[in-house]
């Protein structure tokens, strides 16, 4: 291959209020949005009457909301502290975001689940006078023991807190976990998709270890797989399609970058194309996972090369019936709805139905810093989660309105967002079974 990838999408940024105002025309009428409340109001209200732990991600964000100093410093804590390389570090950071905070007089509870609000006041009232100031290093021993030993709590806050989101630290626990979700809800059908959190390959060693570690995890998944139905999947059907991993591009390559876009492709298909061996005899999913948006393009331009390649295997007949091969697409970025219709034409033209996983986003604010930092004329995603919400249902009537040649996946966290999203398939001539709802861990 010679040269470079080519731009085929539109430029990534765009007015937003002239994008958002395009959306709302595209949605006008398309949503009835009391249908909406009445059918997302009793699931709300069924989760606050069925509170989690103490210690739940609900909880916490109820006693200390976002809109609160406190709120703002343990969720910035809770995002960071994990990735401070020393324990120094950590303790100035906690320092830094808690020693500013005003304490608010906790409210008297009788509850058992209300213990933790006046429970958390008291210890971030301790950790205030245990932590050392934020514009120095800490002095005396029993700063050092109190504020290691508010860094040790606040670690193991966010461990807690992690369980919700993250089935376990590898494939076997994950799967473990899985199998005694499935077992707790035995007349639902659940569906898992596996992530590897943190990939990002900085050399080929790096590159090499997450390639090794993908497959170890779809060799897991299909004898976990086997064990438990004892009989092999029936390929080619939707409805037998099981679970699946997600890979991302920029942990199988260190240099995921268009300038060296054709070198790329050629070092990344046959591993993908290995890796799609392996899910196709098991009828798993892959799903190449989100990127940044400057990474759009060469990402396309993989999947592309990727089914080119596939067509043309002759000794794997797993693959041609298989069609567990998709994209995530991210709702936030302006030329969302361009992907859909280029990813449809895409399966069309390779004769593959793609499986396609509409989530909102996940670089905000890297795509932010990288538009600031570069002087770019625009952001390449939206700035306020009401566009992104609204292009994020746009796009799902985009992708409902593909399904000949995109099975849609649904990701997301918000119960009037997946009520629009069934009131939009439903205007849809679709059999059942033809979209699917995953609950994603991590």
């Amino acid at each position: 291959m010679d040269g470079v990838v080519a731009l085929q999408d539109p430029p990534p940024w765009e007015d937003e209020p002239t994008a958002a105002a395009r959306l709302r025309a595209r949605l006008s009428g398309q949503v009835d949005w009391s249908a909406v409340l009445d059918q997302c109001t009793p699931w709300v209200q069924a989760v606050r009457r069925h509170p989690g732990p103490p210690w739940a991600l609900e909880s916490l964000l109820h006693e200390f909301p976002l809109s609160s100093q406190e709120g703002m410093g343990l969720m910035r804590l809770a995002e960071a502290l994990l990735r401070v390389p020393d324990a120094e570090t950590a303790l100035l950071l906690t320092a830094d975001q808690l020693k500013g905070t005003e304490r608010q007089p906790a409210l008297a509870r009788t509850d058992d689940q209300g213990l933790l609000g006046p429970l958390t006041h008291h210890v971030l009232a301790l950790a205030q006078t245990l932590l050392p100031a934020a514009d120095h290093a800490p002095q005396g021993w029993l700063q050092r023991l109190g504020g290691s030993a508010v860094v040790a709590a606040t670690v193991r806050a966010v461990q807690l807190l992690g369980q919700q989101f993250v089935l376990g630290q590898d494939i076997d626990e994950a799967l473990s976990r899985a199998a005694r979700l499935r077992k707790q809800q035995p007349d639902r059908r659940l569906c898992f998709s596996f992530d590897m959190l943190g990939e990002g390959a900085r050399t080929w060693a790096d590159a090499e270890t997450y390639f090794q570690a993908y497959r170890t995890a779809l060799t897991s998944l299909a004898s976990h797989i086997a064990q438990a139905t004892d009989q092999p999947a029936q390929q080619g059907s939707r409805r037998d399609l099981r679970d699946g991993l997600s890979v991302k591009l920029s942990a199988l390559h260190p240099r995921f970058e268009s300038p060296q876009g054709p070198a790329i492709i050629d070092a990344l298909v046959p591993r993908l194309a290995e890796l799609a061996r392996l899910a196709a005899q098991a009828n798993l999913q892959l799903t190449l996972d989100a990127e940044e948006a400057w990474r759009l393009e060469l990402q396309l331009a993989v999947l592309d090369a990727l089914l080119e390649h596939l067509s043309g295997i002759q000794d794997a007949p797993a693959l041609p019936a298989w069609s567990g091969l998709g994209l995530a697409v991210q709702a936030y970025q302006f030329r969302a709805p361009h992907v859909i219709d280029r990813l449809a034409a895409m399966a069309q033209r390779h004769g593959r139905r793609l499986t396609v996983r509409l989530v909102k986003g996940a670089y905000w604010d890297s795509e932010i810093k990288r538009a600031q930092e570069l002087g770019l004329p625009g952001f390449a995603v939206y700035t306020r989660k009401a566009h992104t919400d609204l292009s994020y249902l746009a796009c799902a009537q985009q992708l409902l309105g593909h399904h000949a040649w995109l099975f849609p996946q649904f990701a997301t966290h918000n119960a009037a967002t997946v009520a629009a999203v069934m009131q939009l398939a439903r205007q849809q001539p679709l059999s059942h079974g033809q979209f699917e709802w995953q609950r994603l861990h991590g």
